[in-house]
């Protein structure tokens, strides 16, 4: 299977002229077979897209082409092409997960990224050569599991550089201390576990208030100045601390939770619908479960694990984990349930992540039987305990 290794490095000024000439170009290359694209009325491919590129080289418009390396542009023609055939793929159906757009064109404020193949780059004494830029130091964090296939040159939004190498990695194999887990996912706490652990997220709700405070300023600003350029760094740094921080936060704790069970089970939840509540919008946003989801799937093909995501429709929330009663649908505020049929009382999220693991090993029939089979009486008596309770705190 394949990673991504990414690596921070500080190039030097003339290191720094070379990258934005590089980017320029490859920006161009790539908005320049846009356009042809959008006025094409059939889709001009990989080879005739190469062959203009061949041709606007020998123009006076684009001769400065020929100043950089001809593979980052080779490359982001590859680029555009399978961008264009993702978004058929998806319109058709043949293509997994929700649709996808059109490809855009590329902006100078957004991220700028070049990919080098093999022909272009080389390792040598722990610094990277590329081809037409020089010797860059990147600071090796760790070690490459393999030779490199390719390498992406990278600059962000704040103005940061990375390299990002193409890696072959071997799966792992640690031997897991548990069988199975259930993960339930909320905003209070981040994760709750089936065997009793829970996951807080850090706290980004002073950077988040920064942040907003400064796209009201940025708001206001005359476009193209300085003072709004100034602005427009610090709220990409802002963003890069809250990425850093929740990236952080999700690999440690995926690592933590691939490493030490044998099958992984989560809630395929929605999102894209629960985020149209104003409300909550933001709060969702920021916590990163869909990115959860994905760490937790690959590294679970990378230490032999087995993953598995339940059907939204279960009712986990609705069922008792310890006799199978079901007590209907329940208000988000009510966190504790007392099972009028066995007694016990449930913590909310806790019973959820017990039923969301019984679904994913595949005990739920069982669970439905038992709670069949329970006998209720449909008049509560004077003394009968109550029936849901409200916990003091959410």
């Amino acid at each position: 299977m394949k990673a991504r290794y990414q690596y921070r490095f500080y190039p030097t000024d003339q290191q720094r002229l070379s990258l934005a000439q590089l980017f320029g170009c490859v920006r161009v290359v790539w908005n320049d077979a846009l356009a042809i694209c959008k006025q094409s009325d059939k889709l001009p491919g990989y080879s005739k897209l190469s062959a203009q590129l061949t041709q606007s080289k020998k123009t006076e418009e684009r001769k400065w082409l020929v100043d950089v390396s001809s593979v980052p542009l080779q490359q982001s023609l590859r680029n555009l092409d399978s961008a264009y055939r993702n978004f058929f793929n998806s319109r058709n159906g043949k293509r997994k997960g929700g649709k996808m757009g059109t490809p855009k064109f590329k902006k100078k404020t957004n991220q700028q990224s070049a990919e080098f193949t093999k022909a272009a780059f080389s390792i040598k004494d722990g610094e990277v050569y590329l081809a037409k830029i020089g010797n860059l130091k990147p600071i090796w964090s760790r070690e490459l599991p393999s030779e490199p296939s390719s390498v992406t040159v990278i600059k962000d939004c704040a103005g940061r550089y990375f390299l990002s190498f193409v890696v072959e990695v071997e799966p792992v194999t640690i031997e897991a201390k548990n069988q199975s887990i259930g993960i339930d996912l909320g905003v209070a706490t981040f994760a709750v576990m089936s065997n009793g652990e829970r996951a807080i997220a850090p706290n980004y709700f002073n950077l988040d208030r920064k942040i907003r405070s400064l796209q009201r300023k940025l708001a206001r600003q005359q476009k193209g100045s300085n003072r709004r350029n100034k602005t427009r760094l610090s709220i990409a740094k802002l963003h890069n601390r809250i990425t850093d921080l929740r990236k952080d936060f999700l690999h440690k704790l995926s690592t933590k939770v691939v490493s030490e069970n044998q099958t992984i089970v989560l809630e395929d939840l929605n999102v894209s619908g629960m985020v149209k509540n104003r409300h909550l919008a933001r709060v969702i946003s920021l916590q990163g479960w869909r990115e959860f989801r994905t760490m937790c799937e690959a590294k679970s093909d990378k230490f032999s694990r087995q993953f598995t995501v339940i059907s939204r429709w279960e009712p986990t929330s609705q069922i008792c984990s310890n006799c199978g009663f079901k007590w209907g649908k329940i208000d988000l505020s009510i966190r504790s349930i007392l099972c009028i049929n066995c007694g016990v009382e449930h913590c909310r999220d806790e019973n959820a992540s017990k039923n969301i693991e019984m679904v994913g090993i595949g005990n739920w029939h069982d669970l439905k039987r038992a709670g069949s089979d329970s006998k209720t009486t449909s008049v509560a008596n004077c003394c009968e305990l109550p029936r849901i309770t409200v916990a003091s705190a959410r």
